[in-house]
């Protein structure tokens, strides 16, 4: 591994006007975005650097949680790097909380309620008219106080003009019919609601089997020599679900909304509903 990014004097200083004299823990650091978790005798912050091509991102991340009701954030530039401080969220993520379900060692109750309870989330941020644009296994975190989600970078509220181009987060994890848009242009391209919900179907099979949704090699898709913009080709011309089925009475709800299209999709609210109902 290389060597953590230096975090930024000015952003220290914002973590300690929340938390008094703090201690940096490295979290992360990949494709020009770096984490820290700062914590101090108030309490513990989330540090975010974006440098590089992750400048720009940030900047779009800071500027959505500036955004969002009931947001902390304190945000600024270091040269030609952004940085921001937000509150820590202290819980595992979705896809740590399925961790014992994919270990064959049962867990099931505390993951169907996990699942539930992140699809509850995402409906509340819906209901605010707010899209997510991005969301994946490690993007709910599982608080003491409900589920919280992270990573706002391609988020965008519904009525306002969206982010210049969007690519549509992770490939894995995109709507066909998003994809489609993707790969025939032009942009901007708006993400939706309905596309939110097959990411969130997506990132709850992901979490059952440790594996992305679709049967690629079924198609004949080779992942590894395909692009991004391949695989989205690909995505939007119908690629059909893998068929391991651990979890069968999950997934089967899961697929109703994989293989739904767009406009029949169920919403947030809905699949929380249906996954309520799946028998333990």
């Amino acid at each position: 591994m290389g060597r953590f990014a230096p975090c930024p004097p000015e952003a220290v200083a914002a973590a300690q006007a929340l938390c008094g004299p703090v201690q940096l823990r490295e979290v992360t650091d990949r494709r020009g975005s770096a984490v820290w978790q700062a914590t101090g005798p108030l309490g513990s912050v989330a540090v975010k650097l974006g440098y590089g091509v992750g400048a720009e991102t940030t900047a779009r991340e800071a500027a959505v949680l500036d955004a969002l009701p009931g947001c902390t954030v304190l945000a600024g530039r270091s040269g030609a790097d952004v940085w921001y401080a937000t509150p820590w969220l202290n819980g595992p993520s979705t896809w740590e909380l399925f961790q014992a379900v994919r270990d064959g060692q049962n867990g099931r109750i505390t993951a169907l309620a996990g699942a539930v309870a992140l699809c509850r989330a995402v409906a509340d941020f819906h209901a605010t008219g707010w899209v997510h644009g991005d969301l994946q296994p490690s993007h709910g975190i599982h608080t003491a106080g409900g589920v919280r989600l992270i990573d706002f970078a391609w988020s965008w509220r519904e009525g306002t003009d969206p982010w210049w181009e969007f690519n549509g987060g992770i490939t894995h994890l995109i709507a066909p019919e998003l994809a489609a848009r993707i790969a025939r242009g032009p942009q901007p391209v708006r993400p939706t609601a309905a596309s939110d919900v097959y990411a969130l179907a997506g990132t709850l099979w992901t979490c059952v089997t440790g594996r992305w949704p679709l049967d690629y090699e079924a198609a004949g898709v080779d992942v590894k020599g395909s692009s991004p913009d391949g695989l989205r080709v690909a995505i939007a011309s119908g690629i059909p679900l893998c068929s391991a089925r651990p979890w069968p009475e999950l997934q089967a709800q899961l697929a109703r909304v994989l293989t739904a299209p767009g406009t029949e999709r169920s919403t947030a609210g809905g699949l929380a509903d249906l996954l309520s109902a799946v028998p333990l």
